[in-house]
């Protein structure tokens, strides 16, 4: 299904075969898949969670973007070790969107999601390192966790490996590259 905002219709026509629903009929459609998350996330199931979270922080299915609301989901499902809610809540602690900007927090949860193999926390986490955003400064560290993002087919880090580089020695990238193959998800 295709988040919308409920001015357009909640299935394309001839998407999955299905007939299209028509504007007026979205928000009733919107309600009803709101309701089933949240009956979902209110049981402790924490993808609905992080996924009633992103409701929330975009606001979709006809929901007013409350980020607040979406930190409270997204940590729900992040203590119960959802790998993209730790995610979103590092980047709701990057931006200050529901909570106070802090860099320190954003690493602590980027961490999280991105020893459990995630790639945009991967991504992000090398990022921090990089730049010495909430945690100290390795272009080693930096650079082991973009290779892992780049291992899983994150096209993005390409260009950002290529500039670490530029900076690293021949004995850091070698050691980055030692890390790497150590890595084992959780």
């Amino acid at each position: 299904m295709t988040w919308n905002s409920g001015k357009e219709a909640a299935i394309a026509p001839g998407q999955a075969g299905e007939a299209a629903i028509a504007p007026e009929q979205a928000g009733e459609a919107d309600r009803e898949t709101l309701a089933h998350m949240r009956a979902n996330a209110e049981k402790g199931d924490a993808q609905f969670q992080s996924v009633l979270g992103s409701v929330y922080l975009c606001g979709h299915l006809s929901v007013a973007k409350d980020e607040v609301e979406a930190v409270k989901w997204f940590r729900r499902a992040a203590e119960q070790n959802d790998a993209a809610a730790q995610y979103n809540l590092g980047n709701c602690y990057r931006d200050g969107k529901g909570v106070e900007k802090d860099a320190v927090e954003a690493v602590k949860w980027y961490r999280k999601a991105a020893e459990r193999n995630h790639a945009e926390a991967q991504f992000n986490l090398g990022h921090c390192y990089n730049h010495g955003e909430g945690v100290a400064q390795n272009y080693v560290e930096g650079y082991k966790w973009w290779l892992l993002a780049a291992a899983q087919g994150a096209k993005y880090v390409k260009a950002a490996i290529l500039m670490a580089e530029i900076m690293m020695t021949r004995e850091q990238i070698t050691e980055a590259q030692r890390r790497a193959r150590k890595f084992k998800p959780k």
